[in-house]
């Protein structure tokens, strides 16, 4: 039997039809893509789908390394749940693989009717997840990368290791659209990502401005970089403020503007970008941005961005990682990140990758 062929000792026949179960936030679903593409370099022939909230899609949809995309639509749960499990049925999986450890991943899993149904154990799931598996992976370190907490699945599935490659790249009206948006801003760029699902993630506006402005100023190491403003529709008055502390000083600010894919091809033309813990900000790193990444109410232990631990800065407070979505405290720990820490980050991120895009 070929490495390509090796399957796990309780697997009988390689899988035919693999279903992948990750259906929420857009930082989990891109650090679960080197996974997906172990799996696709194992079972080369194999149909493998994958189960998602429409957020996350368009990670997804035409990725070269997958065949279909389940999309649950949880806007309007809970008439959307079975009609989401009749498709997950309807699939014939013979293997799943259940990411997400809550109890809906769990539930798809189970009524997939595959013989082989892989989650995490019970000490790292919730909801009772554990119980709609037959084969649990080893217990996870609790602050273990969440990437290489995916790759264990790999491991548990006994196929060979893979490079850690995440497949995500524009297609070629998504990078002419996205030079387009950039027509105007003189290269290198500073990407700034504004905002996270979570508030308490979220740095300050005087803050990022205060950063802006220094790496606007060329030393003798580093050039002068041009800001470009990167959020959703909900940081278009974070950008607004951003750019009424930054005065006179030119910008570029696509808060409200852009989408997922986007931001794939928008990335890469950046020389370094910063940024709290946030979906864009492991998009960034998986295009290949280095990328410093601001940390509060989350770990950097946890979640940093692959390749780029190293420019990680904490909040140095006792609470700190607490995991609340809201911060009591008015994100002390944010605030505790000092503008010239971050910048001074960003010039050794330039001195070591370059900044000539």
């Amino acid at each position: 039997m070929s490495a390509a062929e090796a399957i796990a000792p309780h697997i009988t026949t390689t899988p035919r039809r693999v279903l992948i179960v990750l259906l929420g936030a857009i930082g989990d679903v891109v650090r679960a893509l080197p996974l997906l593409g172990r799996i696709r370099r194992a079972w080369p022939d194999a149909h493998i789908s994958w189960a998602v909230e429409p957020k996350s899609r368009p990670l997804l949809e035409g990725h070269p390394w997958l065949d279909q995309v389940i999309v649950y639509d949880r806007a309007h749960a809970p008439w959307t749940f079975i009609p989401f499990l009749n498709k997950i049925r309807a699939g014939r999986f013979d293997l799943v693989l259940d990411l997400q450890r809550h109890l809906k991943s769990g539930l798809a899993s189970r009524i997939s009717g595959a013989r082989d149904r892989f989650g995490f154990s019970a000490s790292n799931s919730k909801e009772f997840n554990h119980l709609f598996s037959n084969h649990q992976i080893p217990a996870q370190p609790n602050m273990r990368l969440k990437l290489l907490q995916y790759q264990a699945f790999g491991d548990a599935l006994e196929i060979p290791p893979a490079p850690i490659e995440f497949g995500l790249a524009p297609s070629n009206q998504e990078r002419d659209r996205a030079r387009a948006m950039l027509a105007e801003a003189p290269r290198p760029i500073l990407a700034i990502i504004l905002g996270s699902s979570w508030p308490s993630r979220i740095y300050f506006p005087e803050s990022t401005a205060a950063v802006i402005r220094d790496l606007t100023r060329s030393d003798k190491n580093s050039p002068a970089l041009f800001p470009v403003l990167l959020g959703g529709p909900d940081e278009t008055q974070f950008g607004a403020d951003v750019m009424r502390e930054l005065g006179a000083i030119p910008a570029l600010n696509l808060a409200g503007r852009t989408s997922i894919r986007d931001l794939i091809a928008i990335f890469p033309e950046c020389a370094v970008a910063f940024g709290p813990d946030s979906g864009p900000m492991h998009i960034a790193a998986a295009v290949g941005c280095p990328v410093v990444s601001l940390w509060g109410a989350t770990a950097a232990e946890r979640s940093a961005p692959w390749g780029f631990a190293e420019f990680a800065i904490s909040g140095a407070i006792p609470c700190h990682p607490c995991y609340l979505r809201q911060c009591p405290i008015g994100r002390e720990c944010m605030r505790r990140i000092s503008p010239d820490e971050v910048s001074a980050a960003l010039r050794r991120a330039l001195a070591l990758y370059g900044g000539s895009q």
